[in-house]
């Protein structure tokens, strides 16, 4: 189970980013209202998975979600670059992360 609260945690650090940059500095109301939601629901996540998850090895994998999904949303929806060094940078980071939770003891 807290494997399921660290991947939400980490679906929810790439909606409060998604939020920060639709907000427009906060200018728009309701996606800085989902900034907000998300990103409480995402640290609640994180608390939940490191109570069973070690600390360092759940804020890593936490972030290289984020960092992997923020950077998949800018491409799909944003127009940000998908060059070679970009994807190839993105699938070192997904297969950290990936090996980070394999090598974790629980």
């Amino acid at each position: 189970m807290a494997w399921l609260w660290l991947i939400v945690a980490g679906l929810f650090e790439v909606g409060f980013t998604t939020c920060l940059k639709l907000s427009n500095n906060f200018k728009i109301w309701y996606w800085g209202l989902g900034f907000g939601i998300c990103t409480v629901t995402s640290f609640y996540a994180l608390n939940k998975a490191c109570q069973h998850i070690p600390m360092g090895t759940a804020y890593a994998i936490w972030t290289g979600i984020g960092a992997a999904g923020t950077v998949l949303i800018g491409i799909a929806f944003f127009e940000e670059s998908s060059d070679f060094w970009r994807l190839f940078f993105l699938v070192l980071l997904i297969g950290s992360v990936l090996g980070l939770k394999f090598v974790a003891t629980q």
